[in-house]
């Protein structure tokens, strides 16, 4: 398939200004801390798109048509996720101080998104950008399919028909570069797993340091802290991920027949599942 038949998905078509947050309703939501943790962290992580995007729009200077839109369209999408989660958060547990947790997390985070931690190449890169919008997309799905609180449902709901939108956008430049490269199916494969073995991303583990800063001053940051919150997570996640729709995701840029996704799909997911209960 050419990255001439793939389509422009478009742009979002919501604002953060239009989400009614002062319906959050905090007495289904205030003492869960499993779900305070990943709000919160997402939070964080999506308001320092920012940082990453100047990497990109580097990485791709000469390419006019992906600096406009990392710029101009990826970038201001994916600052409104951080905003829309940013308000959710501070509206639905107002006694954490968002803004001290954002300050010391993008001071530690910002020195290390640089060019030199892109992929090799600019096929691959454009792969391991589909791999991470693929987990963006399916983790805020999972979140809309699941919450009960009308407004997170809401939210989630938005941010993850964007990130579908992200895939696609980053699949169809990844499909012209691949064209120009030509890189071998084993160097993709490695891209991939590359990616999915960050599953202790640097960016969240730095997200839930500067969270038990602030909620608890004074302790001595601990990994095991993080870990704990991860596992706790995962526990909650694991029954409900979408994981066909992932696995479909991440298949999708191996250019693998039709027939031969719909054979390994079924295989595949479980074992996903397996992985993420681990």
């Amino acid at each position: 398939m050419s990255a001439a038949s793939i389509s422009d998905p478009g742009q979002a078509n919501w604002s953060v200004d239009r989400i009614p947050y002062d319906a959050v309703d905090r007495k289904m939501v205030c003492d869960d801390t499993v779900l305070f943790y990943l709000m919160s962290s997402a939070s964080l992580v999506e308001r320092a798109s920012g940082v990453y995007a100047s990497s990109l729009a580097e990485f791709f200077s000469d390419d006019s048509e992906i600096v406009d839109w990392l710029v101009n369209s990826w970038e201001r999408e994916e600052l409104q996720h951080g905003e829309a989660l940013t308000r959710y958060v501070k509206a639905a547990w107002p006694d954490f101080d968002w803004d001290c947790a954002y300050e010391g997390f993008i001071a530690e985070l910002a020195p290390l998104y640089t060019v030199s931690r892109l992929a090799p190449t600019r096929a691959l890169e454009m792969l391991a950008r589909c791999f991470v919008e693929s987990g963006t997309a399916t983790y805020y799905r999972m979140f809309a399919t699941l919450s009960d609180e009308p407004v997170l449902h809401e939210v989630t709901s938005k941010i993850s028909a964007d990130e579908v939108r992200h895939y696609k956008h980053f699949y169809r430049h990844f499909l012209r570069y691949r064209e120009i490269e030509k890189p071998g199916r084993a160097a993709l494969l490695r891209t991939l797993w590359a990616r999915s073995s960050e599953i202790d991303a640097e960016d969240l583990v730095y997200a839930v340091k500067h969270i038990q800063r602030v909620r608890h001053p004074g302790l001595r940051w601990q990994r095991s802290e993080y870990e704990a919150v991860r596992n706790a997570s995962f526990r909650r996640m694991r029954q409900h991920y979408p994981y066909t729709m992932a696995t479909k995701m991440l298949l999708k840029p191996l250019g693998l027949s039709t027939t031969t996704c719909r054979i390994v799909t079924p295989v595949i997911a479980p074992a996903a599942r397996f992985f993420l209960m681990r």
